[in-house]
């Protein structure tokens, strides 16, 4: 887990590669189009926040209109009652956190969102707290001029060409997804259908709560949320893989975030949580 803020200086984000592509020879007959690459999307600090000890990110599902209150989205361990214990469940909770709203090259803070409630925080298969504002999306918009990122409502793809956006370190990793762990233990926790990443996206304390973003689409598909820092099997800050017959692998140096996918839908019209909407898979 990365909330235990680790006594060293992020260097700057990293600038976007360009890409080319170079034009087809001449020929008698026309050759056949080639199929479109991958277009990559310019992925900024737009939609991100910082907190007092983690990263975050400003969303919103497909569906949710500009009249409904906004949402922030983090990791379950950043909870600012202390990280839930394993089985726990908290939902519906006053809370009154405030967020630092970033400008889009990260340089500055265009202004503070504050928080009404924790509509949903967990450890439990999954690592994340989502938090309602007292603002609109639209008083939001009207304000500060920044949209929110969207959650993607599908499963992320092997070999997708991902952004961790890091609002506490205004710092942005980028690799790739590496695979999925069948579950990811560490300490008294384990989650479940975690994203490993390549090893580019060497995250450090702070980082926790980044959105993972899918560089072609845009859209957040995961919460970055822990790496094996030490080599070590299964302990705090040394996450271990154990598969389905329960093997355990240990991958140093290597990160992992948890799929959104699941708990956004569960957003209902509102910005509240419905537990009963399809696809709603979060423990409850």
């Amino acid at each position: 887990m990365h909330r235990r803020l680790l006594g060293v200086l992020a260097a700057a984000a990293v600038g976007a590669a360009a890409l080319t592509a170079g034009a087809a020879p001449a020929s008698a007959a026309p050759a056949p189009a080639p199929a479109p690459a991958a277009q990559v999307k310019a992925v900024d600090f737009t939609g991100i926040v910082a907190l007092s000890n983690c990263s975050g990110s400003l969303v919103r599902t497909p569906t949710a209109a500009d009249s409904d209150p906004a949402l922030v989205l983090t990791n379950g361990h950043c909870y600012e009652g202390g990280m839930p214990s394993a089985g726990q469940v908290i939902t519906n909770r006053a809370s009154s956190r405030t967020f630092s709203l970033l400008n889009s090259s990260g340089s500055g803070t265009l202004g503070t969102l504050r928080a009404n409630r924790v509509l949903y925080s967990t450890m439990t298969d999954t690592d994340v707290t989502l938090y309602r504002l007292s603002q609109s999306y639209a008083a939001i918009q009207q304000s500060y001029r920044t949209p929110a990122l969207q959650l993607s409502l599908t499963r992320p793809t092997a070999g997708a060409d991902v952004r961790v956006v890091s609002g506490y370190w205004r710092r942005i990793y980028s690799c790739n997804i590496d695979g999925f762990a069948y579950r990811l233990k560490e300490g008294e926790w384990t989650f479940k259908d975690s994203i490993r990443y390549t090893s580019t996206c060497n995250v450090i304390g702070g980082t926790s709560g980044s959105p993972l973003v899918d560089a072609s689409t845009g859209k957040v598909v995961g919460a970055n949320n822990t790496i094996n820092e030490d080599g070590g099997r299964c302990t705090l800050n040394n996450p271990c893989e154990v598969d389905q017959s329960g093997t355990v692998t240990v991958h140093p140096n290597i990160g992992y975030a948890q799929q959104t996918y699941t708990l956004a839908a569960c957003i209902a019209p509102g910005s509240v949580i419905d537990f009963n909407r399809p696809g709603c898979t979060v423990p409850r």
